[in-house]
């Protein structure tokens, strides 16, 4: 198998990413394997989609560090590839971390995703989908019993009536953002300051203000969901919980969180069944759910990371499920060529 990961740039990617494990994976079983900026593309004047791509210079690469050195290494080029010739393209770029320095880029991988399905290379997630969800729109599609109540709006007046009606306390962050950036807890105490939340935030767009859920301070939880169904190694789910034992309410990883194993309830596998429908009409192959109680806060469909976590926690190896997966979806291909369209192959 043929298949390239597109990441936001290749030189910034670090050994623990859930793509650098998932790219390791695919390459010890002899799949060739290649990491694709969203920068690295070309669409030819035949039509065709190419690219300028890394691939590992080790055949055998012991630990995740040594195959993404291999592959970032300051003494190599990019080798030209067609993308036509893949079998597989997997969207792991995140929009939201090119909004400020790269807003051209935000598009860009989902663009060519779209141009890699016309020509007939597997992409996952849909990148027709993956259009619709570049910024937190996309999860008000989904039932509204399954999400906090929330307002998206830049007007200040209505942010702060709709604090008010939530009993003074609520979160406010960037409709395009990740990571925990840009994210405000508004409490009583931090009321005098509302006004200037507001006004930080919608410099760059609109705000979403959600209510804070009962159990946030119990942090988050991370699960995994794969063509519709939750991830699974062995008898573990791939589902951790997210906490963040500073001052800091976010529990997000990359702002201090740390990851705790988590028992799935029958409560977090009931908003998982909800969502699938949409997931699957979507073509959305692997995503990670964010759960709070009985609430889901995000569905992230571009990059879900934390497939590391799970397989320290549980020592189950998750990222072979998913290349399990693939391989099935380019079987599928060779025996239906172009009688499934993108978006179902996907979640096949």
């Amino acid at each position: 198998m043929k298949i390239g990961f597109v990441v936001n740039r290749v030189a910034t990617e670090r050994p623990e990413y859930t793509t650098t494990r998932l790219a390791l994976a695919a390459h010890r079983r002899g799949h060739e394997t290649w990491l694709i900026g969203v920068d690295d593309f070309s669409h030819r004047l035949d039509g065709s989609v190419a690219a300028h791509a890394w691939a590992p210079r080790v055949k055998k690469p012991k630990t995740l560090a040594a195959f993404l050195a291999s592959v970032q290494a300051d003494d190599r080029t990019r080798d030209p590839i067609s993308v036509d010739e893949l079998d597989l393209l997997m969207m792991r770029n995140d929009p939201a971390e090119d909004v400020v320095e790269r807003p051209w880029a935000v598009t860009s991988g989902v663009l060519f995703g779209q141009l890699s399905v016309a020509r007939g290379t597997l992409v996952v997630n849909d990148p027709a989908s993956l259009a619709s969800a570049v910024n937190k729109t996309y999860f008000q599609h989904f039932p509204e019993v399954v999400r906090p109540r929330t307002l998206i709006s830049r007007d200040a007046a209505d942010i702060s009536a709709f604090v008010d009606d939530m009993g003074g306390s609520a979160v406010l962050k960037p409709l395009q953002g990740s990571g925990g950036s840009g994210v405000f807890f508004v409490s009583s105490d931090e009321s005098p300051n509302l006004n200037q939340m507001i006004e930080a935030l919608s410099r760059d767009g609109y705000i979403v203000a959600q209510e804070v859920l009962p159990d946030a301070d119990q942090g988050d939880v991370r699960m995994f969901v794969m063509n519709g169904e939750p991830l699974m190694a062995g008898d573990h789910h791939a589902a951790f919980r997210r906490v963040n034992k500073t001052t800091d309410p976010r529990s997000n990883m990359r702002v201090g969180g740390t990851a705790e194993p988590v028992k799935v309830t029958d409560a977090m596998l009931e908003l998982a069944d909800i969502v699938r429908p949409k997931l699957l009409a979507d073509g959305m192959f692997l995503v990670g759910l964010d759960i709070v109680g009985d609430k889901l806060m995000e569905i992230n469909v571009f990059s879900p990371g934390g497939l590391g976590s799970c397989e320290s926690l549980y020592k189950a190896k998750f990222t072979d499920t998913v290349i399990d997966a693939l391989e099935h979806k380019i079987k599928l291909r060779r025996h239906y060529a172009t009688r499934l369209d993108n978006t179902r192959l996907a979640t096949l």
